[in-house]
């Protein structure tokens, strides 16, 4: 392999890991605020492409104006599942919330099935999404420069909130003790469905992005890139931001480099990412970027 082929798969490295990370981001704000895995977050990544499919195809939206209200109606869907699958069920046990995730995920997905069809729809790509670019040796689609920016762009944002604002001051409290939080005057419920509405938009970004890079829905397409996310959250350290953006770059980084240096073992590239959660997991069970924490019975 030379150089510039080397270039080529680290600009395709960047690309697919900022789209993990994009969407690792939502599991982890979660995960931050109630300890609960969202096991339905690569569906709700699965309807952003969809309603942006259907707001371009169906109403004829400009691609921007679709775009936007696939964000805002995904969001609006994350704060919903989180008041009936799991507000009811906050004071239960864990596994009661991480059951009812589950069954969230495969409502939603055959739900889609029953109303989206089963048989895979072309997303619509603008055509300012599949220029090429050319810097030096390398060839990058404009969609692939674009994913890493966004990503930059939605984390610096996002850190801002959570750093510089009440709100975000608000959702560490609740991150910290949520009972005490309460007793402090905080509105859990208002915070809550901030962060789930928050990533459930980081979300329906990033399965747009998805479908802008890989032109195709399915009522599926959210459970392995969910999953490759869970994953990444959990590698970076749950529950911390810039782990799991640290998390979703590696996976991608790794990833590209399999298919790059071992094609023979392309076809087991997604077995490879948990191999890696597994020895994180055994050197550093918090991850990379997380905190040992007392879990609270």
């Amino acid at each position: 392999m030379n150089f510039d082929s080397f270039l080529q798969h680290i600009s395709n490295a960047l690309s697919l890991g900022s789209l993990y990370a994009l969407i690792a981001i939502g599991y982890t704000m979660v995960y931050g605020i109630l300890r609960l895995i969202n096991f339905a977050h690569g569906d709700v990544f699965m309807l952003g492409g969809y309603v942006a499919f259907y707001c371009m195809t169906l109403f004829f939206m400009p691609w921007w104006v679709g775009f936007i209200v696939a964000f805002g109606l995904t969001g609006i869907f994350g704060i919903g599942l989180e008041r009936v699958a799991y507000k009811p069920l906050r004071s239960s046990p864990k596994i009661s919330i991480m059951i009812s995730a589950i069954g969230a995920s495969f409502l939603i997905q055959n739900l889609a099935t029953v109303i989206f069809g089963g048989r895979p729809k072309g997303f619509p790509v603008p055509e300012i999404f599949n220029m090429v670019v050319h810097i030096g040796p390398v060839s990058v689609v404009t969609i692939s420069l674009l994913i890493p920016v966004l990503t930059a762009a939605l984390l610096t944002f996002l850190l801002i909130i959570v750093n510089r604002t009440k709100s975000g001051m608000a959702m560490r409290a609740v991150s910290t003790d949520l009972a005490a939080a309460r007793l402090m005057g905080i509105d859990v419920n208002r915070i809550v469905s901030f962060t789930f509405g928050t990533g459930s938009i980081l979300a329906a970004v990033g399965g747009v992005m998805w479908a802008l890079k890989y032109p195709q829905l399915n009522p599926t397409m959210g459970m392995m890139p969910g999953l490759k996310c869970f994953i990444a959250a959990v590698i970076g350290g749950i529950g911390n931001i810039s782990g799991a953006v640290l998390g979703g770059l590696l996976l991608g980084f790794i990833e590209i480099m399999i298919i790059a240096f071992l094609p023979t073992v392309t076809g087991y590239r997604d077995a490879f990412s948990f191999i890696l959660l597994i020895f994180v997991l055994m050197v550093k069970p918090s991850g990379l970027l997380g905190r040992n924490q007392i879990e609270k019975v």
